[in-house]
């Protein structure tokens, strides 16, 4: 069966209805992320691979998306090159980067590991860090996940704690470096 859906909440809903062997998700889907859209999949056992796009920076996203059980993941750069490999890839049981991410990922410039201080937090520590970076106020991001001011003020804190920083200019400003706000 071959489907599209313009925004997660609608790629969601097709899942209740359907059976895919292969979903392609994009991480920046209106409505509702990729990422969260990979991490309901996940949660309701849904047996399909799943190859995750993205325009971000590959390590900003990949590892997050990897953990939280994608096959594969694909910068859309990278697409006309690399697609049809990783959807061969996925399909035949394996999993799937780039050997540029691969890099990236395993290795930093000094040759040591590299982990990124965003990759220290919590899946719902991440998803608020986008959203402050993005320039929402606790008050909008409380209502849009539906949970009190003061939840999204401690993580905001935890947040902040992890990653060395002591105001959200700091955060915003390491946001958009990153690549992790469009």
């Amino acid at each position: 069966m071959f489907d599209e859906a313009v925004n997660g909440s609608e790629a969601l809903d097709k899942l209740e209805k359907g059976e895919y062997d292969l979903i392609i998700l994009d991480v920046s889907m209106p409505d509702i992320s990729g990422l969260d859209v990979l991490q309901t999949i996940k949660n309701k056992g849904v047996n399909a691979h799943i190859l995750m796009l993205s325009v971000h920076a590959q390590d900003q996203y990949a590892l997050r998306a990897l953990k939280l059980g994608a096959s594969g993941y694909l910068c859309k750069s990278d697409i006309y090159e690399e697609l049809a490999t990783a959807i061969k890839t996925i399909v035949n049981g394996g999993r799937y980067i780039s050997q540029s991410l691969a890099d990236k990922i395993i290795f930093d410039k000094s040759n040591g590991f590299n982990i990124a201080p965003h990759e220290k937090l919590s899946k719902r520590e991440f998803q608020i860090m986008c959203m402050l970076g993005g320039g929402k106020s606790v008050k909008e991001i409380a209502a849009e996940l539906f949970i009190s001011d003061k939840t999204v003020s401690t993580h905001r804190m935890r947040i902040l704690g992890k990653m060395g920083m002591k105001k959200n200019a700091e955060l915003i400003s390491y946001a958009i470096r990153n690549e992790l706000i469009e």
